[in-house]
């Protein structure tokens, strides 16, 4: 007969073991229907790619953003209704919240429309969609890109350009101002860079023609900008469009990197989404491994830089020329652009076409980091700046001489003319 304190262990044990059965069945219940609803997350939202905004700066470490899908609502055309509610939840919820994140400001379709004067006046045209210029009631100027409605790449664009150049700013990155989500329009508002692009310079004759000197300091601030997204920036980011048609160029010919769409934060770019770029600016490791890397950015400048030399475009062979004229020494003066020839100092052009070259090296480990690249162009601009100080301090010679000349023919005519 068993005793009934024995029955009361029993009892006590049986107890506790379908408490912890039916505690162990709950936490596990639990955990499923979570994971379920993470991955319905995930599943509605595979579309909007998940991007950190981190404020740079000493000390800050701040996350202000865990989605795109949180900041900015795609409006598509096949539910109206449905994209009508949630650009009003944006209106009333997220606005504030993003545009304090961001620092950048968002504009209404009419105040956009009327700006442009109905989008009018077309300053270009990109994978993007058009870019139209826009005069404010302030009178300032303004360039407004416009995602093009048959763009599904552009949307993607869109959403990278605000949440990158939100946070970006430098005085070599053309600077985003705000942006546009209305009746189904998506708009980004830059600073108007009146000189256009440094591909229009180079190859369309009609536009102003840029010398030796201006050339230099433009592959300098290209440099400076490239430099700030991979060492200045936290996260760093890899622009991965680097080309002559995304440099643009201000009223003083300083040039400022454009045209982020295709931009990656470092932290993010082990995932492989499919090669991206414009042809004849890719770095070749990139195409075979699919991986784009900070060197990825060096190379696409490498062409840039014999671009600004010889202004051969990258479709137009650049390469094979850069190839053959990497055969000697002073190769890179057959190439030379022919509206520089006798208006520049050959020394500097090789010296150029050298950190080019280094640039556009086969291995990625062995070319130089922007840093090393800044270094050695800001050398050839001092350099630059040294020649023009003594053949400033030539002419000034030369013409004191004359004045003193002239003084003394005075003086000899003026006693002739006593005698």
């Amino acid at each position: 007969m068993v005793d009934k304190g024995d029955l009361v262990v029993i009892g006590i044990s049986v107890g506790l073991a379908l408490g912890i059965l039916i505690a162990s069945l709950v936490f596990f219940g639990i955990r499923w229907y979570k994971k379920c609803a993470y991955l319905r997350r995930c599943s509605n939202d595979r579309s909007l790619p998940t991007l950190p905004i981190r404020m740079n700066g000493l000390g800050t470490s701040n996350d202000f953003s865990a989605s795109l899908a949180n900041s900015i609502t795609i409006q598509g055309t096949e539910h109206p209704q449905k994209s009508s509610q949630v650009s009003s939840w944006w209106n009333h919820h997220s606005k504030d919240r993003f545009a304090s994140a961001s620092g950048i400001l968002r504009y209404s379709y009419k105040d956009v429309q009327k700006a442009t004067q109905n989008f009018t006046t077309v300053l270009g045209q990109g994978s993007f969609g058009p870019v139209y210029k826009a005069v404010m009631p302030t009178g300032e100027i303004l360039a407004v890109k416009v995602l093009a409605s048959n763009s599904k790449q552009g949307e993607k664009e869109f959403q990278t350009e605000v949440s990158l150049l939100g946070r970006l700013h430098h005085r070599n990155l053309v600077n985003l101002l705000g942006y546009c989500i209305d009746k189904g329009n998506h708009m980004l508002i830059y600073e108007f860079m009146s000189n256009g692009s440094l591909a229009n310079h180079l190859y369309n004759d009609e536009e102003q023609f840029l010398s030796w000197e201006e050339r230099i300091q433009i592959a300098l601030d290209i440099s400076h900008g490239i430099e700030y997204l991979h060492e200045g920036a936290v996260p760093p980011v890899i622009h991965r469009d680097l080309k002559s048609a995304n440099i643009l160029l201000d009223h003083s010919m300083r040039a400022k990197v454009a045209d982020f769409g295709l931009s990656k934060e470092e932290v993010f770019d082990e995932r492989n989404s499919g090669l991206k770029g414009t042809y004849g600016y890719i770095d070749p490791v990139y195409i075979s491994t699919n991986k784009f890397t900070m060197k990825s950015d060096i190379y696409s400048f490498g062409i840039i830089i014999f671009e600004l030399i010889t202004a051969i475009h990258p479709h137009q062979n650049l390469m094979e020329y850069v190839n053959l004229a990497g055969m000697s020494p002073d190769g890179v003066d057959e190439i030379l652009d022919k509206r520089l020839v006798g208006e520049c100092n050959i020394e500097e052009v090789r010296d150029l076409a050298t950190v080019a070259h280094k640039c556009l090296q086969k291995f990625q480990r062995k070319r130089p980091s922007i840093g090393e690249v800044s270094q050695a162009i800001l050398k050839i601009k001092q350099r630059c700046l040294a020649r023009e100080d003594t053949m400033s301090i030539e002419v000034s010679r030369v013409l004191t001489r004359i004045d003193d000349q002239q003084v003394e023919l005075s003086r000899m005519a003026s006693i002739k003319d006593v005698e």
